[in-house]
C-alpha cells in the first residue's frame, strides 16, 4: 500500500469526508484552501411519523468510502500529495454495533428522530444539574436517550451488552471503526457533547450522568481530543492517516479560519444552526446551548449555538404536503411574486431553541397558493435565526456580521431576507461547503494563511416593512400557539 507523500508540506492535500443526513461528501483542499477534487454520493433518510428518523449504517459507510475514492481517484498522480484526513459527522446521530463483527445492532437514529420524548420526561428534575453539566437542555434530540431505547427495544443490542460485544454510541464513533484499519473505539469532544452524557468542563463521561440514564459505559468509545491519531483510511490503495475528528456544525464554524468574536455563523442545511464562537466556556444560557468546537491541550473553542431543527427538511416536509415540486429551485422566483405569504410555525422535526418544544404542531395561519405557504415556510427559517440572534445578544457580543454556508445560503433572496431582517451585513463565501472547508482547516494545522479563491458576495441590509411586520405577527402567533406570554 502506498502511504501520503508527506515530502513537500507546500504540495500536501487535505482530505475531508463530510458525512451529513442527505449525502456523503469526499472534497480535498491544498495548503491554501483551494478545492482540488469533490465527490458527492447521495443517501437516504427513512422518515416514520411522527417522530422517528432512521438511516441505514452501513449504507453510511459504503457512501464514504465511494465518495473518498471518486476523489482521490480524480486527483490522478497528485494523490500521492494527500497527507491527512479528516472526517465530520452528524452530531447528535447515534448507533450501536458489535464491536467483535463491526455490524450495526440498530439503525441510524438521525439527530432529528425523538422517539424517546416521552421516557426522557422522567428526569425533568434532573434538566438543570444536566444543563450545567453539558451544555445541552434535556431533549430526544441528544443521545443519552436514543442508546436507551435501543437497549430497551431492540433484543441485538441488549444480547450483545450481555455478552460483552456491544459498542454504542454517536455515529462518528462507528464510521471510524469501520472506516479505519485499526478499528478504534474513539470518539472526539464535538460529538460526545451531543449525548447528555459528556462533562462539557471535564472534557470525558460524565460518570453520574451514565447510570442515571442507565447506559453501560464499558459500550462507549473512549473520549480524545479533536485532533487525534485516530487511525490509518485506505483509499484506492493509498494509507491515509485521519487526524481530525469534528461535527459538521462545529467544523463548518471555522470555514474561513479562525472564527471572529463579533461574527454569527449560520449554516443552512437540513437544519439551521446559529453559531458564536468563544474563547472560554460561558456562563449558561437556559434557552441555547454550549458546546466545544475544538479541544485539545493548548485550547478549547466553545460554542453558543440555536438550533432550527427545521430548514431543508421543512421545505422538504413542504413540498410534499402541498404537492409541490423543484421547490428550492423555485423558491427565489416565488419569494418575490408571493408578497403577502401567510405565515407558518415551523416545529418540523421539533422547535428547537429558544422554544425547546419536541412535539410543537406546525402549520400555516392564514391561507395562500401552494407557492405562497412554501415563502411561508422559507420566512419561518428566517424568523427561528432571527430569534435565536435576538436570544444571543441577551448576553453576548453585540453581532456585526453574519456569514452563511450550507446548501440553503446558496439562494440570494434567502440572504437577502436575512440581512434585511437582522440589520446586518450577511457575507456568503463562494464555497458553501463549509464543513469540509473548515474540517481541511483543522486537518492542515490551521494555518495561518487559508484565502479565498475568489471573494465571495456580500448581502447589504436595505428596510424590509413587510418582512418585519409578518416577523411581529409570526411572534405573536408562536407565543399563541405555545400558550404563552410574549417572549422577549
Amino acid at each position: 500500500m502506498e502511504a501520503a507523500n508527506m515530502d513537500d508540506p507546500h504540495q500536501a492535500l487535505y482530505l475531508s469526508l463530510d458525512q451529513g443526513g442527505h449525502a456523503s461528501r469526499a472534497l480535498v483542499f491544498d495548503r491554501m484552501g483551494q478545492l482540488q477534487a469533490k465527490a458527492v454520493v447521495e443517501t437516504a433518510e427513512q422518515r416514520i411519523p411522527p417522530d422517528r428518523v432512521e438511516q441505514d449504517g452501513d449504507a453510511l459507510v459504503r457512501s464514504l468510502e465511494r465518495a473518498a475514492e471518486e476523489a482521490i481517484v480524480s486527483l490522478g498522480g497528485r494523490a500521492a500529495n494527500v497527507a491527512a484526513a479528516g472526517l465530520a459527522t452528524q452530531r447528535s446521530s447515534i448507533i450501536c454495533w458489535d464491536r467483535e463483527t463491526g455490524a450495526p445492532l440498530s439503525p441510524v437514529l438521525s439527530w432529528q428522530d425523538r422517539r424517546a420524548h416521552g421516557w426522557l420526561q422522567q428526569f425533568a428534575p434532573e434538566a438543570e444539574k444536566i444543563r450545567e453539566r453539558t451544555g445541552l437542555v434535556l431533549s430526544a434530540h441528544y443521545g443519552a436517550s436514543k442508546l436507551r431505547w435501543c437497549l430497551d427495544h431492540l433484543p441485538a443490542a441488549a444480547s450483545a451488552r450481555d455478552a460483552g460485544r456491544l459498542a454504542m454510541g454517536p455515529l462518528a464513533s462507528f464510521l471510524l471503526f469501520r472506516l479505519l484499519r485499526e478499528r478504534p473505539l474513539l470518539i472526539d469532544p464535538s460529538n460526545a457533547g451531543r449525548t447528555l452524557l459528556w462533562n462539557l468542563d471535564r472534557g470525558d463521561w460524565d460518570d453520574e450522568l451514565i447510570k442515571l440514564f442507565g447506559i453501560p459505559r464499558a459500550a462507549l468509545p473512549a473520549c480524545v481530543p479533536t485532533r487525534h491519531d485516530y487511525g490509518t483510511l485506505t483509499v484506492h490503495g493509498r494509507e491515509i492517516p485521519l487526524t481530525v475528528l469534528n461535527g459538521d456544525q462545529s467544523a463548518a464554524l471555522f470555514a474561513l479560519g479562525r472564527p471572529h468574536a463579533n461574527t454569527a455563523y449560520v449554516n443552512l442545511g437540513t437544519g439551521a444552526f446559529v453559531l458564536h464562537a468563544l474563547g472560554e466556556l460561558p456562563a449558561p444560557r437556559p434557552r441555547l446551548l454550549c458546546s466545544v468546537a475544538w479541544r485539545d491541550a493548548a485550547e478549547s473553542v466553545y460554542v453558543i449555538e440555536g438550533t432550527v431543527n427545521g430548514a431543508g427538511s421543512a421545505l422538504e416536509w413542504a413540498a410534499q404536503k402541498l404537492g409541490v415540486k423543484d421547490t428550492e429551485k423555485e423558491l427565489a422566483g416565488w419569494w418575490k411574486t408571493e408578497t403577502s405569504p401567510p405565515l407558518f410555525l415551523n416545529g418540523v422535526s421539533g422547535l428547537g431553541s429558544p422554544f425547546w418544544v419536541p412535539d410543537f404542531e406546525s402549520r400555516w395561519i392564514g391561507d395562500g397558493s401552494p407557492p405562497a405557504k412554501v415563502v411561508a415556510v422559507a420566512e419561518s427559517i428566517l424568523f427561528l435565526i432571527q430569534r435565536n440572534l435576538e436570544e444571543m445578544k441577551k448576553s453576548f457580543t453585540q453581532f456585526e456580521q453574519i456569514f452563511v454556508s450550507g446548501g440553503l445560503s446558496t439562494n440570494d433572496v434567502l440572504c437577502e431576507k436575512l440581512a434585511n431582517l437582522s440589520a446586518l451585513p450577511v457575507y456568503r463565501p463562494v464555497e458553501h461547503e463549509a464543513t469540509a472547508r473548515g474540517l481541511a482547516w483543522l486537518v492542515g494545522g490551521c494555518p495561518a494563511d487559508w484565502p479565498e479563491q475568489e471573494f465571495g458576495r456580500w448581502f447589504r441590509p436595505s428596510p424590509d416593512e413587510g418582512l418585519r411586520e409578518r416577523y411581529e405577527r409570526w411572534g405573536k402567533e408562536m407565543n399563541a400557539g405555545l400558550g404563552r406570554g410574549i417572549v422577549g
